[in-house]
């Protein structure tokens, strides 16, 4: 997701101030995408130049409220009905995987140990959260660590081919 994206889709609710929409956009995230208010104002400024939003005005303490506009609900729209692009092979974890078999320098099989032993690490604590969430527990929260367990047991998974396919490999 994008800020500016979801900005767009905060204002779409209400009209609002920068320091309203980082901590909405914040709450909305259930606290895993963490905003700096600079980020919002220039993300505002940026989405009026493009007509997206536009200043309705000061509340009470003085701060610029903002209003989404036609032209940014359409975006939203649009970005709503496009699938996101998944499965994309650029990734940090493989970029180094296969950089490290490529060269030849780097012992891949010790870097995928590493990566596995630090995933498990993190997939045992999520699933330590997880089991600890009630039933009572914001939706955004428990979708979330859905989310997080599942990429990192595909991960593991991942891992554990890269080293078969190596073993395969005779390396």
């Amino acid at each position: 997701m994008s800020i500016r994206h979801g900005i767009l889709a905060i204002l779409a609710e209400q009209p609002a101030h920068g320091y309203w929409l980082k901590s909405h956009f914040e709450e909305y995230t259930a606290g895993m995408w963490p905003l700096n208010v600079g980020q919002v104002y220039s993300t505002l400024a940026r989405l009026e130049r493009d007509g997206m939003v536009e200043p309705v005005g000061e509340d009470d303490a003085g701060r610029q409220a903002w209003r989404i506009t036609p032209a940014g609900r359409a975006a939203l729209r649009a970005w709503y009905d496009t699938p996101v692009a998944t499965g994309e092979a650029r990734d940090e974890l493989a970029i180094k995987v296969l950089l490290a078999i490529a060269g030849k320098r780097a012992d891949a099989g010790r870097i995928i140990d590493n990566q596995r032993l630090a995933t498990m690490q993190k997939l045992q604590q999520f699933t330590r959260v997880k089991k600890d969430t009630g039933a009572d527990s914001d939706l955004a929260w428990v979708l979330l660590l859905d989310l997080l367990t599942a990429r990192l047991e595909a991960e593991i998974n991942w891992l554990d081919r890269c080293e078969q396919r190596l073993k395969g490999a005779g390396r």
